[in-house]
């Protein structure tokens, strides 16, 4: 059976492998179709591409977009896509550069709150075209403000906490006009992990469908057997594509390359329109 794994990450965003080194272990743990989405960001395919080259693995084009809906975030995979496609570059620069103005603020913040040193220490982990949370993570667990990621988040960088700045993100709609663009298919990524009521989980997929989308994951990373039973009958109402990826960014993490539970039969994979 052939190995599907369409969402991960490399240091082109905030991945700690390099795009090689993400195919090489890709191949190590037995994908067979591996998509490459990192965040906002397309730099990290020409490498990857050149590295699937001499090897069985068929690598996708793709793209992970931060979008803000409903007073929060949510991300929008682009599979598929252009890389080379004016109108989703155009995009996605705009978005890299509110990434740096928000990173000042982060740093900013966190040394009224005492942390020094922040925006350097956390470009010491960014590539030269991503600077995002993660990277700050990495800075304060470092110095030991922090003893793992988690617990940075949980106590600088979400809501109400020193670090913490908000995101205004690119619209819905936006983000899937670039993808559909860029010849690629938009894929909301990981619904279960929203903190949204099944409510408004139904109204970001009717939207999302209304915008042009055409599928979302069904499965994601280590995912609870009842979330994904959930979300498979929501594609089947909705009539759209189901995915899976693990949403890999580091070894040894909580999620592993090609290590997904199989789509439920009700669903129609994505890539049968491969």
């Amino acid at each position: 059976m052939t190995c599907y794994d369409l969402h991960s990450h490399s240091t082109a965003s905030d991945g700690s492998l390099s795009p090689e080194a993400l195919i090489a272990r890709a191949i190590e743990h037995n994908v067979d179709v591996l998509a490459l989405t990192d965040h906002d960001g397309t730099e990290g395919i020409a490498a990857a591409k050149q590295a699937a080259q001499a090897t069985d693995l068929t690598l996708i084009s793709g793209v992970e977009i931060s979008v803000t809906w409903g007073n929060g975030t949510v991300h929008i995979l682009g599979l598929n896509i252009d890389p080379e496609n004016a109108e989703l570059q155009q995009g996605l620069t705009a978005m890299r550069d509110f990434r740096v103005g928000r990173a000042h603020e982060i740093a900013k913040r966190l040394d009224k709150a005492g942390i020094s040193g922040a925006l350097e220490g956390a470009r010491k982990y960014a590539s030269e075209v991503m600077l995002g949370r993660l990277h700050f993570a990495k800075f304060l667990v470092e110095h030991n403000y922090a003893k793992d990621i988690p617990s940075v988040f949980k106590r600088y960088l979400v809501r109400g906490k020193p670090g913490y700045v908000p995101g205004q993100w690119t619209t819905l709609h936006e983000a899937v006009s670039w993808i559909n663009s860029a010849g690629g298919q938009a894929v909301i990524a990981h619904p279960a992990r929203y903190k949204i009521t099944a409510t408004k989980l139904r109204r970001l997929i009717t939207e999302f469908k209304e915008a042009g989308g055409v599928g979302f994951e069904v499965v994601s990373g280590r995912q609870h057997p009842e979330e994904v039973k959930n979300l498979a009958r929501l594609a089947e109402k909705f009539e759209l594509y189901a995915s899976c990826g693990s949403d890999f960014h580091t070894p040894d993490s909580w999620a592993e390359l090609g290590m997904l539970s199989a789509l439920p039969e009700s669903c129609t994979p994505i890539w049968t329109t491969f």
